[in-house]
């Protein structure tokens, strides 16, 4: 039977390595080596699949190296996040979705490889679409636009990070419209709970998860603010007078800005005091965008990820001391102070909902 502390003092979140992502219905989770995708199909059942990392043993040293890992880390969350997405399409899909005539060009032109061969241009597709979006599109702006009115180059910088954050912001309200991705928004928030749930000591039930924060210090939503908010810092020591090799600066410093944003983001997750907090607000805040508050069967299906590659119970062992016993539903009930730190932030992110709502 675990044992509850009676102690007034907050228990500290630990961090515990795994993430994950929303896919179409499901949830797919990652720690180390292995992830995990769970689907709930349209027969309500909740199919779990479980698979190795390929790639991971060749990028062990790589992950090693501070800056570079961010670079690798984030193709490598492109690669495994396109797979999984369309690994939950065809769960959900089932498998009498009738092949496509481009499906069989495909796979007379390429073979075996053929699903490999799409999902790569599908990535480089995706990739230069967001940079041609949050990077080339402001810098034309500026170029085009605010060159006209501003002579001062510094304030020129800083308004051309405000748009690039415009447009992202835009972005999300204008796919937010259409009702999957409305889904997978809280299918998002439903991977958010989870890891906030374990990470602050909590059994792994659905009530608890359901009463975790749904914004999360180490989110990609998190990342790409970052990575926005770093570009106004660099681009406004490196400038240049051509237009055209501003922009092939602001292009070919990307893989640069991931790198800084990776560790940026990393820090956040593992390390707690007022710098960080301070730090990682305005990502928590531009979450109520990107995640939603989930339903109960949400939960289930995320809880059914975790517990594919991650032993909360031995973690919540080796970083709270206690093994749980059962489902103990009512054990966050009885221990309120042990709330996570960051649910005062919650709290006004949820009337920020409410308000935006009304």
């Amino acid at each position: 039977m675990a044992t509850k502390s009676k102690s007034k003092k907050k228990r500290k979140a630990k961090y515990s390595g795994i993430g994950g992502q929303a896919v179409m219905e499901g949830i797919m989770m990652r720690n180390n080596d292995r992830y995990a995708v769970a689907v709930r199909k349209p027969d309500k059942q909740i199919e779990v699949v479980l698979a190795d990392c390929a790639d991971e043993k060749n990028l062990k040293g790589i992950r090693k190296v501070p800056f570079i890992r961010g670079i690798f880390a984030f193709v490598d969350s492109l690669r495994l996040g396109m797979k999984t997405l369309s690994l939950s399409a065809e769960y959900y899909v089932g498998d009498e979705e009738e092949e496509t005539g481009f499906d069989r060009f495909m796979t007379k032109l390429f073979g075996n490889k053929a699903e490999s061969i799409v999902n790569a241009f599908t990535i480089l597709f995706a990739l230069l679409l967001a940079i041609g979006l949050f990077f080339v599109t402001p810098a034309l702006i500026s170029h085009f636009v605010l060159e006209r009115f501003i002579a001062n180059q510094s304030l020129i910088i800083i308004l051309e990070g405000l748009v690039r954050i415009l447009i992202f912001v835009l972005y999300i309200l204008l796919i937010s419209l259409s009702k999957d991705i409305k889904r997978t928004f809280m299918y998002h928030g439903a991977e958010h709970k989870c890891i906030n749930c374990v990470e602050n000591g909590k059994p792994l039930n659905v009530k608890n998860v359901m009463r975790s924060s749904r914004r999360h210090r180490r989110c990609g939503t998190s990342f790409i603010l970052f990575i926005m908010m770093i570009s106004i810092v660099l681009f406004f020591f490196i400038r240049v007078d051509s237009p055209f090799l501003r922009l092939g600066i602001r292009v070919l410093m990307i893989p640069v800005i991931a790198g800084i944003s990776y560790e940026v983001l990393r820090a956040m997750g593992k390390y707690d005091n007022w710098f960080t907090r301070v730090v990682s607000a305005p990502g928590l805040w531009f979450q109520s965008l990107t995640t939603k508050e989930p339903d109960k069967d949400m939960a289930e299906v995320a809880i059914k990820a975790v517990e594919a590659v991650f032993d909360w119970k031995e973690y919540l062992k080796e970083n709270f001391g206690y093994v749980p016993s059962g489902e103990e539903e009512g054990w966050l009930d009885d221990d309120e102070d042990a709330e996570m730190d960051a649910e005062t932030m919650e709290a006004l992110m949820n009337e920020v909902d409410r308000a935006s709502n009304r």
